[in-house]
């Protein structure tokens, strides 16, 4: 007979769970480890003695372990609470996968204190908000602010024409938090962008540029009531799209330059594996150089370069190199070259670079390069607000010959487009009631500095 040991993990009971566990796990481990001193002694006697008669069983240990299945599995639910503490945010997950025809639905529970609701509504909002500019800029009446998209929910007193039928994740949290949980489900557009966010430099402060989402829970007579952060909870979550299953063909580009003095060109031509690459995933470049003239190729230099493109408020564009591979390889004149190059864009060798688009971020989460924008077959550009593409760029210096060709030179170059995006994550199998776990959503990482960003926040709206 097998026993299984489910071991639910809490936050707040799992440091007094799991060391009486182990206390309990190390007695009879420890008994069976003085069995065990026995059985090694007959296994050693009957080796030495060549019987073959006697029967020596299964090691005691591994016997009793066997018995046992200690897996530990656990569900997260990120929560997060308003300052005031009388509501709290409960979501399954912070990334909606945008799969082009349909984004993936958000569903969750807010949790009311009924002291605090009396006989007031509850709402819960979704808001889609492109933001670029200084929060210093709102106060002299220069708003860079914009709601692209938002949907609102009444969740107390329900609408009759709103109820469906709760999800499973619904379902579980409602038997664990009681009478006072409201369900809550939204359905984003297809034409929305994707979370984005421009990475700031040293010296600014404030929200940053970018597209982000954010879901809101407040009580209040209605939706056009001003509401303060102190008796609201805000918590941001991140649209994202996954890398296509189906791609085109490997990208090539290539460009024929003619010298003067030269009766015969020099040929480039530059490849790339495949048209979609993975976050941190190297990047093979292959370079073939065909140089029939007479002059002589003294560098090679391979560059990745992420190009941003804000289409609302201005036409600001940054291209920002990200990574570079630089060679003095020679190619002599009437000679060929075929070589690969490989770079790797990730972040963390450019955390200093102002304006560097990155996955939107939420608060104490690291982030990754911003994702290829996926433009589908009729979207308005406006709407997404920022345009993020990447390109690799290889450049030859040529020098020119003659008395000045060590001291003068020129250039030749051409461009590959890619896309960089994340794998598509594997489908989770389904859980079952008992495993889930309540994470404080992004809080307490950075030892309580934006819980008192937050209560500073709330007492200037109130002053």
């Amino acid at each position: 007979m097998v026993f299984t040991l489910k071991v639910m993990i809490h936050s707040q009971l799992s440091k007094q769970i799991i060391p009486a566990i182990a206390l309990v796990l190390a007695y009879f481990t420890d008994k069976c480890i003085t069995r065990r001193g026995g059985w090694q002694e007959q296994r050693d006697k009957a080796r030495e003695e060549g019987n073959s008669e006697i029967q020596v069983r299964e090691d005691p240990i591994s016997e009793w372990f066997s018995h046992f299945d200690l897996s530990v599995s656990f569900y997260r639910v990120f929560k997060k609470s308003s300052p005031n503490g009388k509501l709290s945010l409960y979501v399954g997950k912070r990334d909606f996968v945008d799969h082009v025809d349909h984004v993936e639905p958000i569903d969750g529970i807010v949790l009311i204190d009924p002291e605090y609701l009396k006989n007031r509504k509850a709402f819960v909002t979704l808001t889609c908000a492109f933001r670029y500019g200084r929060d210093d800029m709102d106060l002299i009446g220069l708003s860079f602010r914009k709601d692209l998209y938002s949907l609102a929910a009444q969740v107390y007193p329900p609408q009759p024409e709103e109820k469906r039928a709760l999800t499973p994740l619904q379902e579980k949290l409602m038997k664990k938090l009681g009478d006072h949980a409201h369900p809550f489900y939204f359905q984003m557009a297809t034409n929305l962008p994707c979370s984005v966010s421009l990475q700031p430099g040293a010296e600014d402060s404030g929200k940053c540029c970018g597209v982000d989402f954010e879901i809101k829970g407040f009580c209040a007579e209605n939706l056009q009531e001003n509401i303060c952060k102190r008796n609201s909870v805000r918590l941001m979550i991140r649209k994202v799209q996954f890398a296509p299953e189906n791609t085109g063909l490997a990208p090539t580009s290539g460009t024929t330059r003619q010298f003067m003095m030269s009766d015969k060109p020099l040929h480039l031509e530059a490849s790339l594996d495949k048209e979609v690459y993975y976050h941190g995933e190297p990047i093979n470049v292959n370079v073939k150089i065909n140089n029939s003239t007479s002059k002589t190729v003294k560098k090679i230099k391979v560059t990745v370069e992420q190009i941003t493109d804000v289409v609302l408020f201005s036409l600001d564009k940054y291209t920002k190199v990200l990574c570079a591979e630089e060679t003095n390889d020679t190619v002599a004149a009437n000679s060929t070259l075929s070589k690969t190059f490989v770079v790797t864009p990730v972040l963390a060798n450019n955390r200093e670079k102002r304006g560097l688009a990155l996955d939107g971020k939420l608060k104490h989460e690291d982030t990754n390069l911003a994702s290829s924008t996926v433009l589908r077959p009729g979207m308005d550009k406006d709407v997404l607000g920022i345009l993020v593409s990447y390109k690799v760029k290889v450049n030859l210096v040529v020098s020119r010959g003659g008395i000045l060709g060590g001291l003068t030179s020129s250039n030749a170059g051409v461009e590959v487009p890619l896309m960089l995006m994340h794998p598509k994550l594997l489908d989770e199998g389904p859980r079952s009631e008992e495993d889930i776990v309540f994470e404080q959503f992004a809080r307490q990482k950075l030892h309580g500095e934006d819980e008192e960003e937050e209560r500073e926040e709330a007492d200037a709206e109130e002053s």
